[in-house]
């Protein structure tokens, strides 16, 4: 039989109606009624236990994925509050094993031991990488990684792949998805294994827009200092909105540039982008989503869209290049919400998103979301990402 893969997705906006005929479309594409996993990405606009039921009446597999801020697949870049996509897997060469903790307010580092107990059982020599998709709001990645690859003892760390659960724009609740069940703050993961492999590229596209600075104050992943005032002030030099009522703005137009580590520098290029997840005003702070260290080099930097062409054609180039004349089973794309509606038009999105099918291939299954966060390895080091593709083709 091999593997079979198929892709459904539905705007409708009655959340039972959608999961249905998302799921039913996927269903008829791979050609059977019995998938052995199911990906799922929906927007917030739905009822999320309702979609996530309706789904699983159809198809009563084990399923696993987010909330996004919007969905991805072949030909569609839909940003809006309704709209679910749903990929099913028939395969008797891989195989899919799946765990979720449900509460990483109680620390990113708890959250990796656990998640790493919970899937040690499942690994093998035949494994081939994880899928993980945290909540967008709370996510902390470095003690995360940290934790979850000490506690594994693995020679060579699994591949990490995905993308932080997102919730269009309004960062109130994301969701995360594990069989029935739909839940916030957590995560849900994904182990792949079997006679198989993947390949992926990652690209940001992000431009200094200033000189060097300096983090002289931080905590975590807060920084408090930026060479020797507060973080927000800071940033007044490089913006003319008033941080206190634009901050959405601001920080969708301006992101953090951290010098890339040298062993990562020369395939991925001289920055780390990084999102200002949250500020406080009081304090003067900004926060990311990993850790960052007192003494840090730090750009100002701001997406261009000339790179974040060339870069889309990078990663198509680098793919092809990996799995040589082999096609793949399927593909799962991670894609920034700041690479999305609020930098492109609608046709110039789907002229960037329809360009890399294209290269890659047009009839292969595909799917993905908007994510606030990208998860993708550099070489065999796992990272974290903002503004920035991560395209994973398992074959």
């Amino acid at each position: 039989m091999g593997t079979t893969a198929g892709i459904g997705y539905s705007v409708q906006r009655d959340p039972a109606a959608a999961g249905k005929e998302a799921v039913r479309k996927a269903l008829d594409q791979a050609k059977t009624m019995k998938p052995d996993f199911l990906f799922v990405f929906a927007t917030v606009g739905y009822d999320q236990q309702v979609l996530i039921r309706s789904i699983r009446e159809v198809a009563n597999a084990p399923l696993s994925g987010c909330s996004g801020e919007g969905i991805i697949t072949q030909g569609v870049a839909d940003e809006t509050n309704f709209g679910v996509a749903v990929m099913a897997i028939r395969s008797d060469e891989l195989q899919f094993y799946h765990a979720r903790v449900k509460d990483i307010g109680r620390g990113a580092d708890v959250a990796g031991e656990r998640l790493a107990q919970d899937i040690k059982p499942f690994l093998s020599e035949k494994s081939i990488a994880c899928f993980l998709f945290p909540d967008g709001l709370s996510f902390n990645f470095d003690p995360f990684l940290s934790a979850f690859e000490k506690s594994l003892q693995r020679k060579i760390a699994l591949p990490l792949f995905g993308g932080l659960a997102a919730d269009n724009w309004t960062a109130q609740k994301t969701y995360q998805y594990h069989d029935d069940e739909v839940f916030s703050g957590g995560l849900s993961l994904v182990v792949l294994a079997g006679n198989g492999g993947v390949a992926w590229g990652v690209n940001h596209g992000c431009v200094p827009v200033g000189a060097k600075r300096t983090v002289t104050k931080s905590k975590g992943n807060v920084i408090f200092e930026i060479d020797g005032i507060p973080a927000l002030e800071a940033l007044k030099e490089y913006s003319d909105e008033n941080l206190d009522s634009q901050w959405n703005k601001t920080s969708l137009n301006l992101c953090l540039g951290f010098k890339t580590p040298e062993h990562i520098r020369q395939p991925y290029g001289d920055y780390i982008i990084r999102y200002m997840a949250a500020r406080n005003i009081r304090e003067g702070s900004v926060m990311i989503q990993s850790d960052v260290v007192e003494g840090s080099d730090l750009w100002i930097v701001r997406r261009d869209k000339e790179l974040i062409a060339s870069g889309i054609q990078e990663i198509s180039r680098g793919i092809r290049g990996q799995i040589g004349t082999r096609k793949p089973k399927f593909i799962l794309h991670f894609e920034c919400v700041g690479r999305g509606k609020v930098v492109f038009r609608d046709r110039e999105k789907l002229e960037l998103i329809n360009s890399l099918q294209k290269n890659i291939g047009e009839d292969i299954p595909w799917i993905g979301f908007y994510t606030y966060g990208e998860i993708g390895p550099i070489e065999e080091h796992n990272c974290f990402h903002n503004f920035t593709a991560v395209v994973a083709a398992v074959y």
